[in-house]
């Protein structure tokens, strides 16, 4: 096992539990389930989960659950399946915080007592007029000075649904001229009537994420709440409320550089926009950044698992990792274990001529040529088989350097099989090719033969034994390095060509037996997997994860 890279976070945890400081460790992942994980997310369930299972500490899986609105069961859902399926596990219960809604709620009394959280009947609109600016103070809301006894009485209100909602908020009693914005009275509670996925109507009030954050990392007794880096700004209240509050423990909040990639959109609200005008076929589909949708694409946890550990962990702010990076890792794990196999997208029919009609024979090739201990595959071979269109072509003057496949008059091998020679081929009336007549030669199957060099390799399939499959070729989503940076809208950076569906391929019979999930590299053709959903016996589907070389590196 590799000695887990040396970051900033490992030398903190060594140095609290070195010193004392904590007897163990305890993270937290608290995704808010408002949609599907993507690649960033993965990001910070690596750092959470990993920390934690490297100091035999603990990771708390923890639903921000503060605004119902947006939240549904079904995200809650796929967000365990995600983690799971990344090779992690929580410790205990899922937990929400909503299951702490009633102490939170005490905890907001408990301010209002100690003159350090007041009611305010300012409008959102007027808050912001009053917050101020990064170079100017804010101004204190006319409602500030109002009693303690008011203000337990105008909150109390407020839990009992007396007021409309937005008629007014909970605010923190902090500093209305610092320099932090965040520290300048924010908002605790707000009024929102809406149905809650754990509580249902039992609130109409909910607390602020910046309220709820810290008391839970407090209530759990996380030791480290890690962060993205934009949460900086708001670590000085993290810590203003834990210090204001009776919490049980006292949590320390470090930030770390979130994962951005090029050729990529990660915001939730961008990505729930895809969904909605229909852009893409759901959040998995395999396309998407989300953990979802690279799953159904065929990549590996192990493969997500290896770029995050590639693109490290730090403080550097606005780092842009290449996706070219990922598809990397993609491409290395799949080609250390993907079992091989045969594929023609797009069928041409090869007759054999000398062979007699009727003719059957099979042939083996390794399922992994690097891994003789998985053993051979057998592979039905006759008189029509079918290559794929793009291996011929009916210009015989082609050199061997510019052209590797077949022409009229020269050899090619099959891959495992016969060398064969282009004798003549057909055409329909619209002068398209339809069938190639060609020989084998006797004695070349897996041998060489004197005199004779192939121009090249190519796959086939047997025309009678070989099986229907449908294969989705897909690409990158966005055909531009930055496609929501700055005034851009991403949706005008769509990759026309990130789809291709192709019916009537035909693959190797032993693909039928293929299970939902499983990956193959189709030889020459880059790698697929079974598709999650669709995929059965009697109805294959592949989609391509990737290529067999980086194609886009080429393009910039």
């Amino acid at each position: 096992m590799t000695e887990p890279a040396s970051n900033f976070l490992r030398t903190i945890v060594a140095d609290d539990l070195k010193s004392g400081k904590h007897d163990t460790i305890v993270t937290r992942f608290p995704p808010e389930p408002n949609g599907y994980l993507h690649i960033g997310h993965a990001k910070a369930i690596c750092v959470n989960f990993g920390l934690a299972q490297e100091f035999q500490g603990q990771t708390n899986l923890r639903f921000d659950d503060t605004n119902p609105e947006k939240e549904e069961q079904a995200y809650i859902d796929a967000i365990e399946e995600d983690i799971r399926w990344l090779g992690f596990d929580w410790q205990g219960d899922v937990k929400f915080t909503s299951d702490y809604f009633d102490t939170l709620y005490e905890y907001a009394v408990h301010l209002i007592k100690n003159g350090d959280a007041f009611v305010c009947d300012l409008s959102a609109e007027q808050m912001r007029e009053y917050r101020g600016s990064l170079t100017e103070p804010g101004k204190e809301s006319p409602f500030r000075q109002r009693s303690i006894e008011e203000n337990l009485e105008l909150f109390e209100k407020m839990k009992n649904g007396e007021f409309a909602d937005g008629a007014c908020s909970l605010r923190a009693k902090i500093d209305m001229a610092s320099p932090n914005i965040n520290l300048r009275d924010p908002i605790l509670y707000r009024i929102r009537r809406a149905h809650h996925h754990q509580t249902g109507d039992k609130w109409c009030i909910y607390p602020s994420y910046d309220f709820a954050h810290g008391q839970g990392d407090a209530i759990e007794g996380v030791t480290h709440s890690l962060c993205s880096l934009e949460f900086e700004d708001h670590r000085p209240l993290y810590d203003w409320l834990i210090e204001h509050l009776p919490v049980p423990s006292k949590p320390r909040q470090i930030e770390f550089a979130r994962l951005n990639v090029n050729y990529t959109v990660t915001s939730k609200r961008k990505l729930k926009r895809l969904v909605d005008e229909a852009v893409v076929a759901g959040w998995d589909d395999p396309r998407m950044p989300t953990i979802s949708g690279m799953r159904r694409r065929g990549v590996t946890p192990a493969a997500i698992r290896k770029f995050i550990d590639m693109s490290g962990i730090s403080r550097a702010v606005g780092t842009t990792v290449d996706l070219g990076m990922l598809e990397s890792a993609i491409r290395d794990d799949l080609n250390d274990n993907a079992p091989r196999a045969m594929a023609v997208l797009k069928p041409l029919k090869v007759i054999l001529t000398n062979l007699p009609e009727g003719h059957t024979q099979v042939v083996t090739q390794p399922v992994h040529p690097q891994k003789p201990e998985l053993g051979e595959r057998e592979i039905p071979f006759s008189r029509e088989i079918v290559i794929d269109q793009a291996d011929f072509n009916e210009d015989s003057s082609l050199s061997k350097k510019k052209f590797k496949r077949l022409v009229p008059g020269d050899y090619v091998r099959l891959r495992g099989a016969y060398i064969i020679k282009a004798e003549g081929f057909s055409k329909d009336d619209d002068g398209n090719i339809t069938e190639i007549q060609a020989t084998v030669v006797e004695g070349s199957v897996g041998e060489n033969v004197e005199g004779i060099k192939p121009r090249g390799v190519i796959q086939w399939v047997c025309a009678n034994a070989g099986v229907p499959a449908t294969v989705r070729v897909y690409d990158r989503l966005f055909d531009h390095e930055t496609p929501d940076k700055g005034d851009n809208d991403f949706m005008d950076h769509l990759n026309p060509n990130s789809l291709e569906v192709i019916k009537g391929c035909l693959v190797e019979p032993g693909l039928a037996q293929a299970s939902p999930e499983q990956g193959f590299q189709f030889e020459r053709e880059g790698y697929f997997v079974a598709d999650r959903f669709e995929h059965s016996e009697n109805h294959l589907v592949f989609n391509k994860t990737i290529g067999l070389r980086d194609v886009w590196e080429r393009k910039a």
